[in-house]
């Protein structure tokens, strides 16, 4: 591994929590400026200024290279070297991390990678296929589960009182707002405490409970589909009222090295019923962790594709299927007359 840093940190515990990962991290090649025998448990092998000399030694049968940002002069040189003259495979950390965890490193772009570049903006191919897929599915949900909606409205009218369907404002593609529906879960707020999913578990109702186990109340935003407000697959819509917050803090995440509109790269793409974040992580009960979430967005952003909607979705039957949250979708406020700070838990019909 050559280089040290935050991205460095991270890739380690990847690779040490992966069993089977194909990767046996020898030692750490740092930069001149580091004192010390090891980082995080490896040893250190020594500096870049060593490197040929490391290479005699270990005869390594690939380089990892998570050098920070700034310091590529550094090390691009030996790397060439020892990529032309040693047959030896360079890697760069950012993608082998993005491999093993399925989340974007934040800290290993700069406002560069994103203005000029393509890596964030879908094809056009790819965005029609999408978008045909969630209508059809749509239309065909619509039809086939039609009769299991009006069960589930009917069981939720005699389960507790309040309206059979909860709406809100929610933020869609480029920042546009819309109406999301889906079938009410919680009884009526009595007052505006904390708007995370956890701290309102005393609120979902009876009906509520299989409800969310089954994702079933995500149905209604089949119609939001045929709109044209949402997809079957994307990261998930976030209320309104609280997109100024969450795109300050995503702009300000301390894991990259200057400030990014990282949230307007999430919506540049529809939101969906079920997304990445949703099969590949948990409930969202504070700021910070839905920053985390925002890492998995934007993976899918950057590997947009119909194979990725379709291997989402094969994941996310099995969770209905099961009956078991493996991973839970974030991104609503608890179903409240009043406006929330900030958004709670909601999770995804098919995350």
């Amino acid at each position: 591994m050559l280089g040290t840093g935050p991205l460095v940190r991270e890739l380690l515990a990847e690779i040490e929590a992966h069993s089977r990962c194909e990767y046996r991290i020898d030692g750490i090649v740092v930069e001149p400026s580091f004192a010390g025998v090891s980082y995080h448990g490896h040893p250190v092998l020594g500096s870049v200024d060593t490197l040929e000399t490391i290479l005699n030694e270990r005869e390594p049968d690939v380089i990892i290279a998570g050098y920070a940002p700034g310091s590529v002069e550094l090390f691009e040189h030996h790397l060439l070297e020892a990529s032309l003259s040693r047959e030896i495979r360079i890697e760069q950390a950012a993608t082998v991390y993005e491999s093993l965890s399925g989340k974007l490193p934040l800290e290993a772009y700069e406002m560069e990678d994103v203005i000029y570049s393509d890596t964030f903006r879908p094809g056009r191919l790819s965005l029609v296929a999408t978008r045909l897929l969630s209508l059809v599915a749509a239309s065909l949900g619509l039809l086939l589960l039609a009769p299991l909606m009006l069960l589930i409205a009917l069981l939720i009218k005699l389960d507790s009182e309040g309206p059979v369907l909860f709406r809100q404002e929610r933020s869609g593609l480029k920042g546009r707002s819309f109406r999301l529906a889906k079938f009410r879960t919680m009884k009526p707020a009595t007052d505006a405490g904390s708007q995370w999913e956890g701290d309102n578990a005393h609120r979902i109702t009876r009906v509520g409970h299989w409800l969310r186990k089954f994702r079933l109340d995500e149905l209604p935003q089949f119609f939001n589909i045929l709109r044209g407000d949402m997809n079957l697959v994307g990261p998930r819509p976030h209320p309104s009222c609280n997109i100024a917050l969450l795109a300050l803090v995503a702009r300000n995440t301390p894991d990259s090295g200057m400030p990014i509109p990282y949230y307007a790269l999430r919506s540049s793409v529809r939101p969906g019923i079920t997304g990445w974040a949703q099969v590949r992580y948990r409930y969202a009960n504070n700021l910070q962790e839905e920053i985390e979430k925002l890492h998995f967005d934007l993976y899918y952003i950057k590997h947009y594709s119909l194979r990725l909607d379709l291997r989402i979705l094969l994941e996310t039957v099995w969770v209905v299927v099961a009956g078991y949250i493996v991973n839970a979708d974030s991104g609503q406020a608890p179903e409240s007359a009043s406006a929330p700070r900030i958004s709670g838990s909601e999770q995804a019909t098919t995350s």
